[in-house]
């Protein structure tokens, strides 16, 4: 169905599509109103014949449009139009997490993955707060922003947690790589299965790959409920020990064994930035033969009663004395207040807790003075990690920083360490004295001095064969290590030997012929004799033995 140009609800001009979802397709529009550009998202024809479902689905994107947070995709409007229904939301600038992994082919940095997750846990944080349930985190519903910040999207087609199925038409909504194991058995779903989908992007992220693959999506569910996956840092040496502790704990089967909160792992996450290799992730057990504790609901409870005796006094037809009006009132006001304490505390805690992000320099190539200021004028800290001898970068320059500088995804917590490995410069060895050596022990040697040792091998007449003549950089000579130090080697003295034959008897032409032919220079004299006129008489060196 092409819609574009279509006004909806007198006010959203459909401009383009620019996604495809499992629920909704997503379009560009222009609120005519508020002269913005927006996203609508438009609920696929096959889920508009149910009358409980579209309830359900206006229900969901309602309680969505109540949550207010950065890392949450905004929810403008909800509305009808003919037989379309919609969603009109933030239109976001950027990349889907799950795009920037498939180019990348392989791990994303793991600091810049732990920060991604706290804002993704953070979002995660809000919704539950206020009862919503994701069930569909994944990175196709992260969208990585120009300025490098996480929007969780899709929090339209989540439920409220009085809600225990997430299922349309027998069908499940999502990706299976991503469920929780009661999600993917179609049992009770809850904040944990959020923070469990949250453990396998962050493994998604760190490894390159999902814990769990298969080829067919039932397979995959099997997996989840029945299989342990294979530790993350079994698959990327270069995560902290923190990490993968946090995402193992996170994947846990078990949900009494999981994160119990999206603020427990926020925290633990934000420990790992700070100190990657510490033992501060708690390994939860379970007592299943624990009694159910009773929660004491007397204050709503005596609102709710309160409510049901005035329905039952006015079918009576008898007015209730002014002190109970009051009681009621006093309930009330106290609820207010309690409320107003407890928004306060919050709003004090995420200031404390969470920082804003700022812009993070790319110091690599600076000089270590030129880093310490950008990175301390941003309000981060400056750390040299360590110094490293390096042949391309000079000496007091700025190698590498850690976190890894990232166009389009440098942000980071004000505050934070910036880490840099600041260069030596290129390393000075001294030449050794390899003249005379086997060319073995010359090649070690030369090695052992952190140089290159490149033979030239000759003949000699005075070195014997497999020995250095001469080297081409005099020991003792000061050098850069990887250098290349040429040495010339014997091969010997390079002339050919030769078995000598029996020549005697023979005519002179083939005498000399033969001897020649074996590559000897041949000296005639002549003698007098009586007999063999032409022929050899005596040669010099006797047959059998070796010439050069």
């Amino acid at each position: 169905m092409n819609i574009e140009g279509k006004i909806l609800g007198n006010r959203y001009e459909i401009i383009e599509k620019v996604g495809n979802g499992g629920m909704a397709t997503v379009y560009k529009a222009i609120d005519k109103v508020l002269k913005r550009n927006v996203a609508v998202k438009i609920l696929r024809d096959e889920f508009t014949t149910d009358e409980e479902f579209i309830k359900r689905f206006e229900t969901e994107a309602q309680s969505a449009a109540r949550l207010t947070h950065p890392n949450i995709v905004s929810i403008y409007d909800v509305g009808v139009d003919g037989n379309l229904y919609y969603i009109v939301m933030e239109l976001i600038q950027g990349k889907t997490l799950k795009e920037i992994i498939v180019e990348e082919r392989g791990p994303l940095p793991w600091k810049w993955s732990v920060n991604v997750a706290i804002q993704i846990a953070s979002a995660l944080e809000t919704a539950h707060r206020n009862n919503i349930i994701h069930r569909d985190i994944k990175p196709h519903n992260i969208i990585i922003t120009e300025d490098g910040i996480a929007k969780v999207t899709d929090f339209g087609i989540a439920k409220a947690v009085s809600n225990s199925t997430i299922t349309a038409f027998g069908t499940t909504i999502g990706s299976v790589h991503y469920f929780s194991p009661e999600h993917a058995r179609g049992g009770y779903t809850d904040a944990k299965s959020d923070l469990y989908s949250l453990g396998v992007v962050m493994y998604e992220m760190v490894t390159g790959r999902v814990p769990f693959d298969a080829d067919t999506p039932v397979s995959v569910a099997l997996k989840h409920m029945q299989e342990e996956p294979e530790e993350p840092i079994e698959l990327n040496k270069n995560i902290p020990t923190s990490i993968n502790k946090i995402i193992m704990k996170a994947l846990q089967k078990d949900t009494n064994l999981r994160y119990q909160t999206a603020t427990e792992m926020l925290t633990d996450l934000r420990k790992a930035l700070q100190n990657p290799d510490g033992d501060f992730v708690e390994e939860l057990s379970y007592d299943p033969t624990a009694k159910t504790q009773k929660i004491n609901t007397d204050m709503y409870g005596n609102l709710n009663n309160y409510n049901e005796n005035k329905k039952e006094e006015k079918k009576q037809g008898k007015f209730k004395t002014f002190i109970k009006t009051h009681k009621a009132l006093s309930i009330i006001i106290g609820l207010i207040l309690l409320f107003a304490i407890s928004l306060g505390g919050t709003l004090l805690v995420l200031n404390v807790t969470n920082p804003k992000e700022v812009e993070m320099p790319n110091v690599v190539g600076m000089s270590k003075e030129e880093a310490r200021e950008e990175i301390e004028a941003a309000n981060l800290k400056f750390e040299i990690e360590k110094e490293e001898y390096n042949k391309d970068v000079p000496e007091g320059f700025i190698i590498s920083q850690d976190p890894i500088y990232m166009e389009k995804y440098n942000k980071v917590k004000e505050g934070s360490t910036v880490k840099v490995v600041v260069s030596k410069g290129q390393e000075k060895t001294t030449v050794p004295n390899v003249k005379g050596k086997e060319k073995e022990e010359a090649i070690s040697l030369i090695e052992d001095a952190k140089l290159v040792a490149e033979v030239v091998e000759e003949t000699s007449k005075t070195v014997k064969e497999g020995y250095v003549i001469s080297q081409e950089i005099e020991p003792d000579e000061e050098a850069y290590a990887g250098d290349t130090i040429k040495i010339h080697v014997s091969t010997g003295t390079g002339i050919k030997q030769v078995t000598v034959v029996n020549v005697v008897g023979q005519n002179e032409a083939d005498a000399k012929k033969t001897l020649e032919d074996l590559g000897l220079k041949v000296n005639i004299t002549y003698v007098d004799t009586k007999t063999d006129n032409g022929k050899v008489t005596k040669q010099s060196i006797e047959d059998r033995k070796s010439c050069r």
